[in-house]
């Protein structure tokens, strides 16, 4: 069934006039939903969830709905998709009731990515067709796109190589509502995040490799037990051999926070070094000398680079700084909003409107003027 046709039987379970062969429907959508995702919710957090739902749609009678959601484990993002769906009949049933936020649509943002040669050159690279040749640095390496858009340097095989050249920068740099991926000349394979940027010698050499980061990026590290892979960030500095971690560290942001996932990370702070396991975060700022490690949802950190919106128990002003930087926006707040906290997400490939509308769930309202989003508690 398509979304129209799930909304339709949604409006006349509301009514309490949904047919037995309806309901079975109904069933069978939510049976096969829960046995094709991998989010799935416990059996409390579905009770809350069902209970939740039936207070939106002012339910005439019960069914068998309710044994069914005890019977199964049902994706966090049904839970999400009904919620947006109840929030449109919402709307058609009263405009007595909470007003939903109506929008010029506001498109999400894209494969957007500057490279900047060590001359200075600027290189927009939507403008380059894959495989195609960007540029060469001296006779050392050629930048090329791989084939899945990736910029990619090709270290020449006649180059030659010592520890005390001192090689071409390049910097890989994100506008608002960007995103671009590099293989870097070792093989390390880097994810940048919006308005982020990375600067990193066209060839490494010497006893280090090492990269500057501001913003965010998610880092596969060529594994090289002989020259290890440093990333400085702000007031830190990650050093690793081998290994996925996640940097999240913009300048409009006081704490600076990488996530491992797998392998080992050390990461310095002013005079002090913690080594992080995977599934760790640590937390570092201006304001304290200590180096804060929590366990965390990896899943949420690097939700980013799955093309998803993830929240594990966010603050509001967080999720906004998101939506900020890949909308493209400016958001204000009227009131205060300091305790409201969000959990789950959806996908950033949605218009912005879509998104707000999932966030309006935790009852916080938005208006929307131009690209100004300003938020009621």
């Amino acid at each position: 069934m398509n979304e129209s046709e799930i909304l339709a039987l949604l409006q006349k379970y509301q009514e309490g006039t949904l047919s037995n062969e309806d309901k079975d429907k109904i069933d069978a959508w939510y049976l096969y939903k829960a046995s094709n995702s991998n989010l799935q919710l416990s059996e409390y957090e579905l009770e809350e969830s069902y209970e939740y739902l039936k207070s939106k749609l002012l339910l005439q009678k019960e069914t068998k709905v309710i044994n069914l959601w005890k019977r199964v484990a049902v994706a966090a993002s049904i839970i999400l998709f009904l919620g947006v769906g109840l929030l449109y009949l919402t709307k058609q049933q009263s405009s007595q009731n909470q007003q939903l936020v109506e929008v010029d649509e506001i498109a999400p943002g894209g494969k957007r990515g500057i490279l900047t040669l060590s001359n200075g050159k600027q290189i927009v690279l939507s403008d380059i067709s894959a495989k195609d040749s960007i540029a060469q640095e001296e006779d050392e390496v050629t930048i090329k796109l791989n084939a899945n858009g990736e910029v990619t340097y090709i270290v020449n095989p006649n180059a030659q190589t010592s520890n005390d050249k001192v090689h071409s920068y390049n910097t890989l740099s994100t506008p608002t509502g960007g995103q671009y991926n590099i293989v870097l000349g070792d093989g390390t394979k880097v994810y940048l995040n919006t308005v982020s940027s990375i600067k990193y010698p066209t060839q490494f050499s010497g006893d280090k490799r090492i990269v500057e980061l501001e913003g965010e990026a998610f880092f596969e590290v060529a594994k090289n037990k002989n020259m290890p892979f440093i990333v400085k960030s702000g007031n830190q500095i990650i050093e690793v051999l081998g290994t996925h971690f996640n940097v999240h560290s913009y300048k409009d942001e006081a704490v600076i926070k990488t996530t491992l996932l797998e392998g080992s990370v050390a990461v310095s702070h002013k005079d002090k070094k913690s080594i992080l396991k995977p599934g760790q975060q640590s937390n570092v700022s201006n304001g304290f000398n200590s180096i804060v490690i929590r366990e965390v949802d990896t899943e949420a950190a690097v939700a980013w680079k799955n093309g998803r919106f993830k929240f594990d128990n966010a603050d509001l002003r967080t999720v906004m700084k998101q939506l900020e930087r890949w909308y493209g926006i400016k958001v204000e707040y009227k009131g205060d909003v300091s305790d409201t906290r969000f959990n789950g997400g959806t996908f950033m490939n949605k218009n912005l409107s879509e998104v707000l509308k999932v966030l309006e769930l935790s009852n916080i309202k938005f208006k929307v003027e131009g690209k100004t989003i300003i938020v009621y508690p």
